[in-house]
């Protein structure tokens, strides 16, 4: 008798493994990770591609979104563990460091044509004749953000200093109202807030930050404390990233319909024109690139120099104390991970 129950336990397990094989196993569980960004900016783009075409799941990820207006208030809210990761501009990320233990783990773009200073028509034919004429001038921008860094720039290559103009500092939104509707005459913005002034209000860039000679990368971050605990996650992070940029620079006129819905959903609308400026005027960097710019090999990294600058510009401004070490916040360990994992690395630089 023992033998004849034996014998139907295994039919039965037989059977059951059959019925688990036909109805496929359970799919593994999706890890969940917040990722933080500020709406319709086009380093912003790839999170909303990715999305749409479905590739964080087949990394197994979940993401949760939550959106900013600007850096400082998408920093400030790291504090509650409201987000994981994310991208921001560098005044922010080094503000993040500082104040809250932000890493950075990469770079979005590089925006230095970007963010620069605005006039309007008048001013800006009374500028290409004396950049001097911004001497005793009021510039509206937003304080401690790569706009601001970039005007600062600008004030510099005219041969003047931020105590020879007026601050006004205001958020992007307010900033187009006060020009469009006459009450201004000069602006620190960036894209895309830079083309919508122009079709707007016929305003022109007088100065970017390119033109200033300062670099304005952007950064992709992540909370300090979640990356160590969470390191395959991030490099994953990356790769969705990194996998987006590959496939937009791949398909542009399909990214370009996708950035138009993206851009109307975060409240902006610009014409192709301009959409188009955004990839021709913003290098994106793939994952040679993004390893190449962060070697240390040599000495300090081409990112290092750039953030230190972006450093020393906030020091000047009393943002910050001091300069932080560029190693202590300025981390290759996830995008190296990326490059070691033969499955990211596909992934990263897949096109289609």
């Amino acid at each position: 008798m023992p033998h004849v129950l034996n014998r139907i336990a295994r039919i039965a397990a037989l059977v059951a493994g059959l019925g688990a094989a036909g109805h496929g196993a359970a799919a593994p569980a999706l890890a969940e990770i917040k990722v933080s960004y500020q709406p319709a900016l086009y380093w912003a783009l790839p999170f909303y591609v990715a999305t749409q075409k479905g590739w964080w799941a087949e990394l197994g990820l979940k993401p949760s979104f939550s959106t900013f207006p600007a850096g400082v208030p998408q920093i400030a809210a790291s504090a509650s563990g409201s987000w994981d990761v994310g991208g921001t501009g560098s005044v922010p990320a080094v503000l993040g460091y500082v104040r809250f233990g932000i890493q950075t783990i990469g770079l979005t773009n590089d925006e230095s044509a970007g963010n620069a200073l605005m006039a309007t028509k008048a001013m800006a034919e009374r500028y290409a004749r004396d950049p001097k004429v911004l001497k005793g001038q009021t510039i509206l921008l937003t304080a401690n953000s790569t706009g601001d860094y970039a005007v600062q720039a600008c004030l510099k290559k005219a041969g003047l200093g931020k105590s020879d103009v007026t601050i006004k500092n205001m958020d992007q939104g307010q900033i187009i109202s006060a020009v469009s509707s006459g009450n201004a005459d000069l602006a620190g913005l960036w894209a895309p807030n830079i083309y919508t002034l122009e079709e707007k209000a016929g305003a022109q860039v007088i100065c970017s930050g390119k033109d200033a000679g300062a670099v304005v990368p952007g950064a992709l971050i992540a909370r300090g404390d979640y990356a160590r605990a969470h390191p395959e996650e991030v490099a994953k992070f990356l790769a969705v990233y990194l996998r987006a940029w590959s496939w937009m620079n791949a398909h542009r006129p399909e990214a370009l319909a996708m950035m138009k819905t993206f851009y109307d959903q975060g409240g902006v609308s610009i014409g192709t024109a301009s959409m188009n400026r955004e990839f021709d005027t913003r290098p994106t960097f793939d994952l040679a690139q993004q390893l190449q710019h962060m070697d240390r090999a040599k000495g300090a990294s081409d990112v290092d120099r750039w953030f230190g600058d972006i450093a020393a510009f906030m020091q000047g401004t009393g943002a910050i104390q001091a300069v932080p070490p560029a190693a202590d916040y300025i981390t290759d360990v996830y995008m190296k991970r990326v490059q070691a994992d033969p499955k990211l690395r596909d992934f990263a630089n897949d096109k289609r």
